[in-house]
């Protein structure tokens, strides 16, 4: 197993990887590290969790000379991320005197400018990097490197042509590195108009097969809080993450847990920077030890020992699939994903099962407690009267109820549904 020493990384940044315990670098790390090094133009594919930040922060890290002015820009599609990039850089380089500045909107430009003015490197999201580039703050015609991370995310989210104007002013040799997990229109625009003959590198694994168990319910929709919750309570879990496909459902989910006495936290779109990020910074540390979340907002950050993950919705993009059950069965540990499929899920959770290859297990059915499940517990959700149904009428999702879910127990799967089409669970 190689170490970063044989990567040609230098010893101050060295002694700083190991004092956060890293020895080894990751796939991504041992493709890209070199290519960088040697000034190359490099597109990374690469999941959140394999290490891509290490793989373009270090050799800038190395790059960049102190005391020279900016010399690297990193944007990022939120400002969440860009925060967790820029910690990870002072922490690497903390042994080299460098200064890593910050600018993403929601926030005083104030404090960004001035800090601007004596770092080296900033990270930033493209509206706020943009903004002060257009009021005169920004110079970029001495930037020697040029990171676009989540590249595709940026895309997604309406920022090319920020971008565009972003990379128009700087020096015509600067080196490009750009991240992403899929490669679309708009950034291959990117690498024909602006690489130059880039190499590319890949993670070897989206998720990693053997360390990941997949299970599955087929469960009628307006049951599937009663059965998320019979999960929690039975299960045992130590980090979950609960997916869901809007903002409403988290809020709706966050709220409907509490009043079962499970405490957990929310991370969406429109909740405000600061608080996002305690409540980022809180899960990290194991307070709550549940996060309900949209796929949107948890999009590149960089959450640590997840046991479990929950797909309450189902997502419709096979990539963002892999994106939420990546976030567990990392660095060795093992990890479990449970999705709830509905009766329109089937045809779309078949193509991703295809697609990846990736074992799902159909588990028999639970027998649980109804719950009541409050849809209009604020105006703000559309309706002035509170708006409720119960979990069944019948009594609970009922069905072969003597082995249930638990993890690690040897159990005769029930009939996998994707059998018929040839593909093994």
């Amino acid at each position: 197993m190689k170490r970063f020493t044989d990567l040609g990384v230098k010893p101050e940044i060295v002694k700083a990887l190991e004092d956060e315990n890293l020895y080894n670098p990751t796939n991504i790390q041992e493709q890209s590290i070199p290519a960088i090094h040697e000034g190359k133009d490099l597109i990374g594919m690469s999941r959140t969790g394999s290490g891509k930040t290490a793989a373009f922060g270090i050799p800038i890290l190395e790059k960049v000379q102190k005391s020279q002015g900016l010399q690297a820009v990193i944007l990022t599609p939120t400002r969440e991320l860009a925060v967790q990039i820029s910690r990870e850089l002072i922490k690497w380089g903390k042994y080299t005197e460098l200064k890593v500045c910050t600018v993403y909107g929601g926030v005083a430009y104030e404090p960004q400018i001035e800090s601007l003015k004596t770092s080296e490197i900033m990270v930033g999201t493209p509206g706020r990097v943009l903004d002060i580039m257009e009021k005169g703050f920004l110079k970029l015609n001495k930037i020697s490197t040029f990171v676009l991370d989540e590249a595709d995310k940026m895309v997604e989210m309406g920022f090319i042509e920020d971008i565009e104007r972003i990379i128009q002013p700087m020096p015509k040799d600067r080196q490009i590195i750009l991240f992403g997990a899929t490669i679309s229109g708009e950034i291959e625009h990117i690498k024909k108009t602006h690489m130059k003959d880039p190499v590319t590198a890949e993670s070897a694994l989206h998720v990693e097969k053997d360390l990941l168990k997949q299970y599955y319910y087929e469960i009628s929709h307006h049951e599937k809080f009663s059965l998320l919750v019979h999960l929690l309570k039975k299960e045992e879990t130590d980090r979950v993450m609960i997916f869901c496909s809007s903002r409403s459902t988290v809020e709706l989910i966050y709220k409907n847990l509490r009043h079962q006495n499970i405490r957990a936290e929310m991370i969406h779109g429109k909740l405000s920077q600061n608080k996002r990020q305690r409540v980022i910074d809180g899960f990290n540390k194991g307070k709550p030890k549940i996060l309900i979340a949209s796929a949107v907002a948890a999009r590149g950050l960089d959450i640590q020992d997840v046991t479990h993950v929950f797909n309450y919705d189902l997502s419709q993009d096979p990539q963002e699939y892999i994106h939420r059950v990546g976030r567990t069965a990392r660095a060795g540990a093992e990890g479990i994903a449970f999705t709830l499929l509905s009766e329109r899920d089937h045809d779309t959770f078949d193509q991703i099962m295809r697609r990846y290859n990736i074992p799902a297990i159909l588990l028999p059915k639970e027998s649980f407690t109804p719950l009541r499940f409050e849809t209009g517990v604020k105006k703000r959700f559309g309706d002035k009267q509170d708006h409720q149904h119960r979990g069944s009428s019948s009594g609970g999702y009922k069905g072969n109820n003597s082995s249930g879910s638990s993890f690690g127990r040897s159990q005769a799967p029930a009939k996998n549904r994707l059998a018929s089409s040839g593909w093994n669970a």
